[in-house]
């Protein structure tokens, strides 16, 4: 408060001074006020914008303060709220595994503030494995081809010469050859690559190929299989193809001889449908359920008791190479394999 007996013994310039000061104190309290005004404005669309390049960011982010506690995430942190109690700040950069998947953790320290960001890396880690796991089937491929050759030639000459009662024993031989020759084709296309030949063909012209694949395998079980192919042209590598049904009916003969009891009959059968732009096989059987759908696709995983975990990975590469799909039925067991006819068909 102003002093009044200091104000009256001023004489009037002196107030008028004294006024227009006070005046001037006055208005630059309104303008530090408002610049205060835009400062916090800035201040808080700053904090806004931080927060949204942290939250568009593609992979887990923590900003932690000196105590350790989040001072900043965004979403994908958050979801991810487990895997933080178990990095480590104290590194700057490191692969750790977390409910089945990889992040590639990195660690920054800035003044009092610790930033951590995790990035999924587990289709990385897939494709290096798939990778190694590749190469090194390729090799063995290679190395086996040629003796398993020399075996089938003694084999089929042995065939010719052993008695009756032996024959059966050779056969099972040969089949055993077989389905090794088959695992090998089958590797080295995985790995390889694929170029499909495409040409025109009767689908009726694969029963055959379906019934000559179930004499060769092995299996224990009476086993019906119906092959309903109509006589309708259709496009696609014939060769291929044959080789995805192959897949997918010793896969159903596996279910079947997996499964312990059944009171239905034990059937594999595959229908033909189309679309106006796609041809349609549905295949069924009367086996033992998928155990896990997740990794029925997985390269190198079974849950089957025989097999190499690459008839259904190679199967979906070789439809998606003719830009169709695979996918379960949903009412019983099994699948449908559709793929796209040609445009002008």
């Amino acid at each position: 408060m102003i002093d009044e007996s200091l104000l009256n013994s001023l004489s009037n310039k002196e107030k008028e001074i004294f006024k227009k000061g006070l005046e001037d104190l006055i208005n630059q309290t309104y303008v530090i006020e408002d610049e205060y005004k835009k400062l916090n404005e800035s201040y808080t669309s700053l904090q806004d914008f931080i927060r949204e390049m942290i939250e568009v960011q593609p992979n887990a982010l923590w900003v932690l303060d000196t105590e350790g506690e989040i001072f900043l995430q965004n979403s994908e942190a958050k979801c991810l709220s487990g895997l933080l109690e178990q990095l480590q700040s104290d590194k700057d950069t490191y692969e750790i595994e977390y409910k089945n998947n990889y992040y590639l953790v990195k660690v920054a320290h800035h003044i009092d503030k610790t930033v951590i960001s995790a990035t999924d890396i587990t289709e990385e880690k897939r494709r290096e494995r798939l990778a190694s796991m590749g190469q090194v089937a390729a090799h063995l491929s290679h190395e086996i081809r040629n003796p398993i050759g020399s075996v089938a030639l003694l084999a089929s000459t042995l065939f010719k010469r052993v008695d009756i009662k032996s024959k059966p024993l050779v056969l099972e031989m040969r089949k055993a050859i077989w389905r090794v020759e088959r695992i090998i084709k089958a590797t080295l296309l995985f790995t390889k690559g694929l170029q499909p030949n495409f040409t025109h063909f009767y689908l009726d012209e694969l029963i055959s190929e379906c019934e000559n694949a179930t004499d060769e395998y092995t299996y224990t079980k009476e086993v019906e299989f119906e092959f309903n192919f109509p006589h309708v042209k259709v496009r696609g590598d014939k060769e291929l193809l044959v080789l995805v049904l192959q897949n997918f009916i010793f896969n159903a003969i596996d279910a079947i001889e997996e499964l312990e009891e059944s009171s239905k009959k034990n059937q594999v059968k595959i229908d033909y449908n189309e679309t106006q732009s796609s041809y349609v096989l549905s295949i069924v059987d009367s086996g033992k359920e998928f155990e896990n759908k997740n990794i029925l696709f997985e390269p190198f995983k079974t849950t089957k008791t025989k097999g190499h975990g690459l008839g259904l990975a190679l199967s979906l590469q070789i439809i998606e190479a003719h830009n169709g799909k695979i996918e379960l039925l949903e009412d019983t067991k099994g699948f449908t394999i559709s793929w796209r006819k040609k445009e002008d068909e």
